[in-house]
């Protein structure tokens, strides 16, 4: 996989200021607005028991649905040269989406869902190319869905959040179906958590519209995290790059 700017030097060691950066953003990602929502947590939790069991059956296909549908979506607007909304423009969307979806409890909500999908979909889009990646790429595309499965912002399993770079920080492609079946069921569960805060009617638009803001945000950190360290390791090697990048969570932890 190419990246744009390939006329940089390569320096002997993993840059450190790069990593720190990466490491800052992985702790901003569990930060503030995260923390706040997670104080809520065991009211959500409380909530989960209030979704139908059809829905909670049916939550995964939904988000396998939400997935393709988003990347397909996306991959036709930036084709078309959709507008150039940056990550402002998408937190925005994504908390106004988030009231309208909370405003008649679970219907709005559920039918909310692959919308804000797509919107978070952009939003990574738009950050893979900041590091050099051409969005509309299969294999970056794919990355970018990958993203979903980083976990969420009411996530207590702080371990996630790196884990999922373990297995690949290169440009690896696959298919669409068996991304999709990889990432599903754990943001399925991201999406039962944000429907359960959505579940009161009136209430659930403000519960939706900070919750919205929550979960751009989140992975809109973890693409920064995701690309950039991809970035790095197509200059440096994987293994120095993970290496470089624990040690710099350890040490800030």
């Amino acid at each position: 996989m190419e990246i744009s700017d390939d006329t940089l030097p390569v320096p002997a060691t993993v840059p450190a200021a790069q990593i720190t950066a990466l490491a800052v953003r992985q702790a901003k990602a569990g930060g503030l607005v995260m923390s706040l929502v997670n104080a809520a947590g065991s009211r959500i939790e409380s909530r989960l028991e209030l979704l139908p069991d059809h829905l909670k059956d049916r939550l995964e296909s939904v988000t396998a649905q939400a997935l393709e549908r988003s990347y397909r979506l996306a991959g036709k607007t930036v084709r078309a040269g959709g507008p150039k909304i940056g990550e402002r423009g998408h937190l925005a969307m994504a908390t106004l989406t988030g009231a309208l979806g909370g405003f008649g409890g679970f219907a709005s909500a559920l039918a909310e869902l692959p919308v804000t999908v797509t919107v978070i979909f952009r939003s990574v889009q738009r950050i893979a190319a900041e590091y050099g990646f051409d969005p509309e790429d299969e294999a970056v595309r794919l990355e970018c869905l990958r993203v979903f499965g980083s976990g969420g912002p009411l996530a207590r399993d702080d371990g996630v959040n790196t884990s999922f770079l373990g297995a690949r920080v290169a440009i690896t492609g696959g298919t669409l179906n068996r991304v999709i079946a990889a990432v599903a069921p754990r943001f399925a569960t991201v999406l039962g958590e944000k429907l359960a805060a959505q579940a009161v009617p009136l209430l659930g638009s403000v519960a939706g519209a900070g919750i919205n803001y929550a979960f751009v945000s989140y992975y809109q950190e973890m693409a920064h995290v995701r690309f950039g360290l991809m970035r790095l390791a197509a200059v440096h090697g994987a293994e120095p790059v993970l290496t470089a990048f624990r040690a710099a969570v350890d040490a800030r932890a």
